[in-house]
């Protein structure tokens, strides 16, 4: 393990294979080393957003979702590997519920904006998903365990809390969707002041 962190260019790889953690080697747009890349990409998003100003609640959490992230990451490196415990995703839950309960209900759709903390953390909510998706696409192909795309799944909803928490350090808020259909119901209600609007969502 020593020489292969200290030697960087292997050029093992030039064939456009690459090596998995079980020593056996596959394509490098196979989906499993996709799945891989995309993980790895999100942790490297995470790390960006932690150079932002933060609670240190938040900051303590995702220090420990990339620790959790890199579990994930080998576990994908490793087919029939182990890595990630069920623990990481309760943490996840109990952050989720935490973090939420300070929040207001949302009643409109909100933009990924805001603070560059808060836009950043949209930005790992999409990698997230990305994350997810590709690890639902290698599960098509092959086995995996289910606790990798638990994890991402409710790492991205997470984010979008996080995003909406970081929006408000400094007493700023979500920044809202212009709905057409929103804007059109409260001019018809400030023309008709105690008139509910018939209009409902399509």
């Amino acid at each position: 393990m020593g020489n292969r962190l200290t030697q960087i260019a292997t050029r093992t790889g030039d064939d456009g294979t690459t090596g998995l953690g079980d020593n056996s080697r596959v394509p490098k747009d196979h989906r499993r080393v996709q799945a891989m890349g995309d993980v790895d990409e999100l942790n490297s998003h995470i790390g960006l957003l932690l150079c932002e100003p933060m609670p240190a609640s938040v900051r303590e959490l995702l220090v420990d979702v990339q620790h959790q992230l890199f579990n994930l990451g080998g576990e994908l490196s490793m087919p029939g590997y182990t890595l990630l415990k069920a623990e990481a995703l309760l943490q996840l839950d109990q952050a989720l519920a935490t973090h939420n309960a300070t929040l207001p209900r949302l009643a409109e759709f909100i933009l990924p904006a805001g603070t560059r903390a808060a836009s950043q953390a949209h930005v790992c909510r999409t990698v997230a998903r990305r994350a997810e998706r590709a690890v639902v696409a290698l599960g098509a192909d092959e086995a995996l365990n289910d606790a990798p795309r638990q994890y991402l799944n409710r790492l991205s909803d997470l984010l979008f809390v996080l995003a909406r928490v970081l929006n408000r350090v400094d007493g700023g808020d979500d920044v809202y969707w212009k709905s057409e259909r929103l804007t059109r119901a409260a001019a018809e209600a400030a023309q008709h002041p105690g008139t509910a609007s018939t209009e409902t969502d399509e």
